[in-house]
């Protein structure tokens, strides 16, 4: 363990530096702690900025005219009104604390404001987070700064080594807040950092204490994993420290389910491989989650048949699976339709020599224009997922075109060139649901033959069409839609009563 040592320079903004220095020249101490300078000491741009002092509230908000203060953790928000243009609009800064017992596994009972770094220092999460450094002069290159740093725990060594290590005793840390064995996973994939033995044994110990913190607290960590540059390795850790059951339940049931000739690895294998080439690409969190989730049906649906394994429906199933496990998870309902929709129809590709252009006509129409490319992505994670060495094959390469070239045909009712409005003129009908009837059976002509899509001929096949009862008239207008609908509700219905998936 070490207090000072060796003053290193490093680059800090300026609003972090006038934060310090305000604190400093009112005698009160001031020090960058956590995230902020872990990641300086790696060479890292860090992404928030940390300052732990022995001032308290009220004389944190005292020193500065702007500040907001709505926690129960001490910490004060130091906000730049004249840097609004930057990145940085807030500095956080906390007095020293200690913390009481941790009955719930959550939060502590209670928060005591302490007098010294040492003892607010004892009670961080890692050593890797409990390096604390002072500022203490402006070098000659601007922006740089010379500190001090002060690492009672190994924590530089530990950057050093590349691991992961508890503040003290892991389970005393794990059983303080839980959510940490999350965190303990994160930083490892975000890193790419070895957990030590005696925090991989606590993490191990506690885990069944994940099942009482909040699911938004754990899908914040989870998703950070997902998003860094090795989620893969994330998901193994988990995996190998009985996490799963507490993130994504469902998934973990893909462990072993071996798969076809066609693919290398099996199930659990084949989508953590997808999720990795997501995050390879740099690839948005929809398309990642999609691509580890697209094929979470199939240890449901698998069948035998001679020496090969089938997974008849598994995408249509797995899009009820995928959205049950995201909205367990409390993402957004934005980010749950989206995947969801990308799993249902990740298996669209097919024969290029054969499928149709309103066959890609209707993908885009279901699917939606704004998400079809990044269906194509969770499409080359399928593939790379596979073992396979081309991420572009022919195939894929010609179904991109021809969705480039059905992309300029209408795929949806506001692309017809006719509206409600205009079919009100011509028919003389009243409005009401007749008036959308109309407007779908004009769409699947369409889709067929986009040539179709002229005001002269929709006009005139809409009057034609107005002529009709409105029953059949209902039933032309959503014979496609429904029709899909029903073999989707009658495959998920076979499939849970074979499998009893409830």
């Amino acid at each position: 363990m070490s207090k000072g040592g060796t003053k290193i320079e490093y680059c800090i903004p300026n609003e972090v530096v006038v934060v310090a220095n305000t604190l400093q020249n009112n005698n009160f101490e001031a020090y960058l702690i956590g995230g902020c300078t872990r990641d300086l000491i790696l060479g890292r741009k860090p992404k928030d900025w940390d300052i732990t002092t022995n001032a308290k509230p009220e004389q944190i908000q005292a020193l500065f005219s702007d500040t907001f203060y709505e926690n129960d953790y001490g910490t004060v928000g130091i906000v730049n009104r004249e840097t609004l243009d930057s990145t940085l609009q807030y500095v956080e800064v906390t007095p020293y604390r200690l913390e009481s017992n941790y009955s719930d596994n959550r939060r502590p009972d209670s928060v005591t404001f302490s007098e010294t770094l040492e003892e607010d220092l004892k009670r961080r999460d890692f050593t890797i987070n409990a390096i604390a450094l002072k500022i203490d002069r402006e070098t000659s290159v601007a922006g740089t700064y010379e500190t001090s740093l002060i690492d009672l725990y190994g924590g530089i060594q530990d950057l050093k080594n590349s691991l992961l290590r508890a503040v003290g005793n892991p389970l005393d840390r794990f059983n303080e807040d839980a959510l940490r064995i999350m965190r303990a996973v994160r930083l490892s994939a975000e890193l790419n950092f070895t957990i030590d033995n005696e925090t991989e044994k606590g993490i191990i110990e506690t885990s069944h204490l994940l099942s009482k913190i909040a699911k938004e607290r754990i899908r914040e960590e989870f998703t950070k994993m997902i998003m860094s540059s090795a989620p893969m390795y994330g998901m193994q850790i988990c995996q190998k420290y009985g996490l799963i059951p507490h993130i994504l339940p469902e998934i973990g049931k893909a462990i072993g389910v071996a798969q076809n000739k066609s693919h290398i690895y099996d199930v659990w294998e084949h989508s953590i491989r997808a999720l990795q080439h997501g995050a390879d690409k740099g690839f948005s969190l929809e398309v990642r989650l999609a691509a580890l989730l697209h094929d979470i049906a199939k240890p449901h649906t698998k069948r035998s048949e001679g020496q090969e394994a089938t997974f008849y429906g598994h995408e249509v199933l797995g899009a009820r699976l995928a959205e049950k496990s995201l909205t367990e998870l409390r993402y957004s309902k934005k980010i749950i339709e989206k995947v969801t929709k990308l799993v249902r129809w990740h298996m669209f590709f097919a024969d290029t020599e054969q499928i149709s252009h309103s066959a890609v006509r209707r993908i885009v129409a279901k699917v939606g224009q704004e998400n079809v490319w990044d269906l194509m992505k969770v499409r080359a994670c399928d593939r790379i997922g596979m073992g396979r060495p081309k991420e572009d094959p022919y195939r894929l390469r010609k179904y991109e075109a021809m969705i480039e070239e059905v992309m300029r045909d209408p795929i949806s009712v506001g692309m017809l060139k006719i509206d409600g409005k205009r079919l009100i003129d011509i028919t003389k009908m009243l409005p009401g649901p007749k008036i959308g009837y109309i407007l779908h059976a004009l769409l699947e002509e369409v889709l067929d033959k986009p040539e179709l899509n002229t005001s002269e001929y929709l006009e005139s096949q809409a009057i034609e069409l107005s002529r009709l009862p409105e029953k059949k008239l209902r039933e032309i207008g959503e014979e496609g839609k429904q029709k899909k609908e029903d073999e989707d509700e009658k495959v998920v219905k076979q499939i849970r009563k074979e499998h009893k998936v409830v």
